[in-house]
C-alpha cells in the first residue's frame, strides 16, 4: 500500500512542477500542434501550442513506479513491466506519428496501415512475454482465457490446440490494443478531454487489482469462506501500484493540459494510454470489462465510424454522401451546434466517469453474487 501512495504521489509532483520545463523544451525544438482546416475555427488559435506531451507522463509513469519500489526496497515485477512497456513502446510509435507532423507541418504524419503496422507490433511482442514467465505458483502474466471480469472457462483460446491457440491470443490482443490506443487518440481532440477521461479509466484498476490482491487465490489472508470467489491474476498489487503512477502522472499532466491547454499529448501520449488500458485489461483478466471502463473512447470512437460508413452508403446509393453528424468524432459536433469546448469537455468526463463507474459496480456485483 505504501508503495502504491508513493508511486502515485510522486508521478503526479514530477509532471506537475517539470511539465513547464517540457513546454520551454518542445517550443525551442520546434514541436508545434499542427490544426485541420476543415475543424471548428475556435482551434486555429492552438496552431505551435507544444505537442508531444506525452512524453511527460510517460516518464512521470515510469520514475513514479522505480521510486515507489526503490523507497519501499521491494521488486519489480513483470505484469507492472510489461504494462509500462506496452506504454513506452505505442508511446514511441505516437512519437514518430507527432514528428512527421511537425517536420511536415500536416495534419497526416504515419499513414494509417503503417501506424497500425507499429501498434501490431507492439501488441505482438506484448502478448508473446505475457504468456511466458510463470511465477512460483505457474501463473503466466496473460491468461489463455478469454476474459470479462475474470477468466471464462470456457472460452479458454488453447482449446483449438497450442499453435491455433497462439495464433488466436495473439489476434485478440491485437484487436484489443489497436482499439483502445485509436479509441484514445481519436477522443484527444479538445483540452484536456483524453487525459481527463483516462484518469476515470486508469484509476478503475487501482480498486480492481487492489480488490484482486485482497481476494487473491495465493494470499495467505484471505478468508476462507470466500476462496472460491478468489482470483488467479499475477501480482495484482504491482498493477494497482503502476496505475496509481499513470493516474498520479496524468492528474500532473492534466493541470497543464486544460482548457487553454498549454501543452498537447499528441499522439505519443494518446497511444501510449491506449496501449497501457489495453495492457491492464488483459493482466487483470478483465478485458471485455474494458468496453464499460472505456465507454466514452468506445463512443467517440463510434462516432466516426458511424459518420464514414453512412457517408460511404449514401454517396453509393444517391450520388451524394450524407452525415449523421456536423462533424466527427461527437464532440466536434456538439462544438458545431455551438457548445463552448469546456462544456463539452466536462460533460464527457461525466459520461467517462459514469462507465467507469458502472464498470467497477459490475465488477464488485460478480463477487458478491457468486
Amino acid at each position: 500500500m505504501i508503495t502504491l501512495l508513493i508511486a502515485g504521489a510522486f508521478s503526479l509532483v514530477f509532471t506537475l512542477f517539470t511539465t513547464p520545463l517540457w513546454i520551454r523544451l518542445f517550443k525551442r525544438l520546434g514541436w508545434g500542434q499542427f490544426i485541420r482546416d476543415d475543424g471548428p475555427q475556435s482551434h486555429h488559435t492552438k496552431r505551435g501550442t507544444p505537442t508531444m506531451g506525452g512524453i511527460v507522463f510517460i516518464t512521470g509513469s515510469v520514475l513514479g513506479y522505480l521510486v515507489g519500489h526503490l523507497v519501499t526496497e521491494t521488486p519489480l515485477t513483470m505484469v507492472a513491466t510489461l504494462v509500462l512497456g506496452m506504454m513506452v513502446g505505442l508511446g514511441l510509435v505516437g512519437f514518430v506519428d507527432d514528428f512527421l507532423k511537425t517536420r511536415k507541418q500536416r495534419s497526416l504524419g504515419l499513414g494509417g496501415w503503417s501506424k497500425i503496422a507499429g501498434q501490431a507490433i507492439i501488441a505482438t511482442v506484448f502478448a508473446l512475454l505475457a504468456l511466458g514467465f510463470p511465477d512460483e505458483n505457474g501463473l503466466t502474466p496473460a491468461s489463455t482465457f478469454i476474459s470479462g471480469v475474470r477468466d471464462i472457462g470456457w472460452l479458454d483460446l488453447f482449446a483449438f490446440g497450442p499453435v491455433i491457440g497462439v495464433i488466436l491470443f495473439l489476434v485478440w490482443v491485437n484487436i484489443i490494443t489497436v482499439s483502445a490506443s485509436n479509441g484514445v487518440n481519436v477522443a484527444d481532440g479538445l483540452d484536456g478531454l483524453a487525459s481527463g477521461a483516462a484518469i476515470f479509466s486508469v484509476s478503475a484498476y487501482i480498486f480492481i487489482a487492489f480488490w484482486q490482491f485482497n481476494q487473491s487465490c495465493f494470499n495467505v489472508n484471505i478468508d476462507p469462506d470466500v476462496y472460491y470467489k478468489c482470483y488467479e491474476v499475477r501480482d495484482p498489487i504491482d498493477l494497482a501500484v503502476v496505475s496509481a503512477a499513470i493516474a498520479g502522472s496524468l492528474v500532473g499532466f492534466l493541470w497543464w493540459n486544460t482548457s487553454p491547454a498549454q501543452l498537447f499529448m499528441g499522439d505519443t501520449g494518446s497511444l501510449a494510454l491506449g496501449g497501457s488500458l489495453a495492457a491492464l485489461a488483459i493482466l487483470t483478466r478483465t478485458e471485455l470489462l474494458l468496453v464499460l471502463i472505456g465507454g466514452l473512447f468506445l463512443i467517440t470512437t463510434g462516432s466516426v465510424i458511424v459518420q464514414r460508413t453512412w457517408f460511404k452508403i449514401t454517396k453509393w446509393r444517391y450520388g451524394q454522401g450524407r452525415r449523421v453528424f456536423l462533424m466527427s468524432p461527437l464532440h466536434h459536433h456538439f462544438e458545431l451546434k455551438g457548445w463552448a469546448e469546456i462544456t463539452v469537455v466536462v460533460r464527457f468526463w461525466i459520461i467517462g466517469a459514469l462507465f467507469v463507474a458502472a464498470a467497477v459496480g459490475v465488477f464488485y456485483l460478480e463477487w458478491i453474487s457468486r
